[in-house]
């Protein structure tokens, strides 16, 4: 009995096993809290990064080089944080709640800022680009303190590997989102406060579930509160903030603006007309607006007393769709515009559709909505007619509606003996530009006409007519009755450069090279604010 005593375990410490279980199983909680809180900062860190990038090209002019630069300074910023890391000492979580407070706050407040700063202070780059360069040191430190937390928890490999997956994961929703549901839905300033408070509410979680925090909650807490109150205030009052940076902006009342997934439109109103804005843009003032649509529709209609179909590429407003609809003979109308919130606004609004008559709501006019990029590829029909009134070429994305590949798409669908015409920026102020689009069309196969006219909200504006052939006498056929501005005199005026807007040299715009882009910017660059 004695020998089967002592040979007998002894018992265990009651609750052991138990508490060993409760520990394990917090631990691994912990962890999958920290392992979502990259996902939610990476998921964030991405979205300022490309709040600034939009906020830059929406305020300074719509160029590849401000999200160039933009991604550029804030990818920099984020290696100095990562860098500045290692000087992180003590006690890590204190170190990453005060962290996500912060970037909560620099990042949430950034849009709002922004938007309000443009039109107060000269040196606006100076601001921008350093407030830009804070959010990306300050998202720089995140990943490599959650590293060292996370550290004790994982082997090397596996925490390397779960954390980058995290991240990259985080990185994808958040290009996913932003410009599909968050730019249209909430806008900028709303989205980049709804992301600062994700960051302060990542704080508050680390927080309050992990036990080592218990010394600071009270300070902490009423910090997170302040900056939670602040976000939330902000955020209800985003909508009033937007209008008065608006109302700085613009000279006149704003009776709309929205943004939908590829812009921001912006209407304004005063006594004598209404101004509609493209990512601050001037689109057209219904003060003058007959003289640029004319000029841009009826030289190449009025040689075309057979047409029965055109093909509008741009001109969501509908604009140049009322000039065409002056042609009785016309069978079909065809517009193309990439975005369905501009050609919705110009058959909903009242104002809008006194201005295009309507245009929209005519039968023998159809309105699709996608990128003429493709669309033109896939198209079979054939045009008599092509009016391409797309915006200016200021970034690649709308540089290559400019290039000789898509020329040569629209060759393919001109009918025998059709005319294209196509707007093409100031040759005043734009030389290079202009004459840059003439010789890519010259290098599609086009024989060019170029010609300009005089609009007072832009000053003089160039179009360049295109066919298969150099024939074409201005005034070949007759002119509708209505017209405010184009006669058969001032068609003949259109012909005549003086030297200051003569041809110049240039090169041509292929998709590889984007020339008309480069010209633009340098042309153009002088104006921008």
């Amino acid at each position: 009995m004695a020998n089967a005593a002592a040979e007998a375990p002894a018992p265990a410490s009651p609750g052991t096993p138990e508490r060993a279980r409760r520990g394990a199983a917090r631990q691994e909680a912990q962890s999958v809290l920290l392992l979502g809180s990259v996902f939610v900062i990476a998921t964030c860190g991405l979205i300022y990064e490309l709040i600034a990038g939009t906020l830059a090209s929406y305020l300074l002019g719509d160029s590849v080089t401000q999200f160039s630069t933009i991604i550029g300074a804030y990818l920099f910023s984020m290696g100095v944080g990562s860098w500045l890391s290692r000087y992180l000492g003590g006690p890590l979580l204190k170190w990453f709640i005060r962290l996500e407070i912060l970037v909560g706050l620099v990042g949430g407040f950034s849009a709002p800022l922004l938007f309000v700063l443009f039109e107060y202070v000269a040196s606006f780059r100076l601001i921008l680009y350093a407030l830009v360069g804070l959010t990306g040191i300050l998202v720089g430190l995140e990943i490599p303190l959650l590293m060292r937390i996370l550290e004790n928890r994982f082997e090397f490999k596996d925490l390397v590997s779960k954390v980058f997956t995290v991240d990259y994961i985080g990185a994808l929703l958040a290009s996913l989102i932003f410009p599909l549901v968050l730019v249209p839905q909430l806008g900028l300033m709303r989205t980049s406060l709804l992301f600062g408070t994700l960051n302060v509410v990542v704080a508050a979680v680390a927080l309050y579930r992990f036990p080592e925090t218990r010394p600071y909650r009270r300070a902490f807490a009423s910090l997170m509160g302040a900056a939670l109150l602040a976000l939330a205030v902000t955020f209800g009052y985003a909508g009033r903030i937007q209008r008065y940076t608006e109302t700085l902006a613009f000279q006149d009342q704003v009776i709309y603006a929205k943004s939908t997934i590829y812009q921001r439109i912006v209407l304004t109103k005063n006594q004598r007309e209404l101004r509609l804005f493209l990512n601050g843009n001037l689109q057209f003032s219904s003060q003058d607006e007959y003289r640029y649509h004319e000029a841009l529709v009826h030289p190449a209609m009025q040689a075309l007393p057979n047409a029965r179909r055109v093909l509008v590429l741009g001109g969501g407003d509908g604009l140049a769709v009322r000039e065409l609809l002056k042609y009785p003979q016309l069978q079909q109308i065809r517009l193309v515009d990439l975005d369905a919130g501009m050609t919705e606004l110009f058959k909903q609004n009242q104002l809008l559709t006194s201005l295009n008559q309507r245009s929209f709501f005519n039968p023998k006019v159809q309105v699709i909505n996608g990128d003429a990029y493709q669309w033109v590829r896939q198209d079979t029909t054939r045009y008599d007619c092509l009016i391409v009134d797309f915006p200016d070429p200021a970034n690649y994305s709308i540089g290559k509606l400019y290039s000789a590949a898509f020329y040569q798409e629209l060759h393919r669908l001109l009918a025998p003996g059709g005319k294209l015409v196509v707007q093409s920026t100031s040759p005043y102020v734009a030389r290079q530009s202009f004459w840059c689009v003439a010789h890519t069309l010259q290098a599609a196969g086009f024989h060019t006409i170029p010609y300009h006219c005089y609009v007072p909200s832009f000053g003089e504006w160039g179009f360049v007519l295109a066919g298969e052939n150099g024939h074409w006498r201005p005034n070949a056929g007759p002119l509708p009755r209505d017209l405010r501005y184009v006669t058969p005199v001032t068609i003949r005026q259109m012909l005549d450069f003086p030297p200051d807007m003569a041809e110049v040299s240039t090169d041509i715009n292929q998709l590889n090279n984007q020339a008309l882009v480069r010209y633009f910017e340098e042309d153009w660059g002088p104006y921008v604010h």
